[in-house]
């Protein structure tokens, strides 16, 4: 992976953490630096499974990567949420 690929997991992590977020309701006791991580660990996770499962091999928009990146991105901020109520 070369420097623009690293760079544009950065910021499709970022897109994709604050949709994570939109998708949980309520409020939630995650600050924006946390929301952050949680969607570039989600999105490159997620681009991992995606491309071992197969699906990553679309031209155009991968739709299917897309919602198991959110997905997880919604699960990270969740379990960060409930971690951080428990204090």
């Amino acid at each position: 992976m070369d420097i623009s690929g690293i760079i544009s997991a950065i910021v499709i992590g970022i897109i994709i953490g604050a949709l994570g977020r939109l998708v949980l309701p309520g409020r939630q006791r995650v600050g924006i630096l946390w929301t952050l991580v949680v969607g570039i660990v989600a999105a490159l996770v997620g681009t991992a499974i995606a491309g071992a499962v197969g699906v990553a091999d679309t031209k155009g928009v991968d739709w299917l990567e897309l919602l198991i990146q959110v997905a997880l991105a919604a699960v990270g901020v969740g379990v960060l949420d409930r971690a951080k109520a428990r204090r």
